[in-house]
């Protein structure tokens, strides 16, 4: 029996370092960008609804799914980051990245698949991605300026830019094209 003022048991042997002289193996914090908390959000209430409404292998084959794109899309944003901010100097470094990112992606489906998981809701899962950025786009629009001047219709400017090409018309080519006709 222990009495009120003995001091704590500690066994024998090597003992860790008082908490004073320790220091944490990372100071870099996980950020959670707002379309990855959002895309969560979203892949919790799928798998949720499937798992009440489908079955619980849809719902589990469901969420492996989304995990795989989450970690895929995380990926896809340092790399791109990352790219943006000089730290990834060739293509081929962009390359190298992009083929090891979808060499483990698919490692995780056909794993996946091998264990039994449902082909139409890993599809699910993995396609979450797609409405989620989507949503966040439209939500981090630019605003729309009300006094902005309208574009003239009969502007010539029109007439050199091809949408369908998006990019400026040659006149060269159009002129080459009706003479043929």
């Amino acid at each position: 029996m222990t009495r009120a003022n003995d001091p704590p048991f500690t066994p024998p042997g090597p003992h860790p370092a008082p908490a004073h002289e320790t220091r944490p193996l990372s100071t870099d914090a996980v950020i959670i960008q707002p379309v990855e908390r959002i895309n969560l959000t979203l892949s919790v209430g799928a798998v949720a609804a499937s798992w009440w409404f489908v079955s619980p292998l849809f719902a589990a084959s469901l969420g492996f799914g989304a995990f795989l794109e989450a970690i895929n899309f995380r990926g896809l944003s340092q790399q791109s980051q990352l790219l943006f901010f000089g730290q990834i100097k060739t293509g081929g470094g962009w390359t190298g990245l992009y083929g090891l990112r979808f060499g483990l992606l698919v490692i995780g489906i056909g794993g996946g698949l091998a264990l039994g998981a449902d082909p139409i809701g890993l599809l699910l899962g993995l396609s979450l991605i797609i409405p989620t950025t989507l949503y966040v786009a439209w939500r981090h629009r630019p605003p729309i300026d009300p006094n902005a001047p309208a574009l003239d219709a009969e502007d010539p400017e029109w007439d050199r830019w091809n949408a369908w090409l998006a990019r400026e018309t040659d006149e060269d080519a159009d002129a080459t094209l009706e003479d043929e006709a």
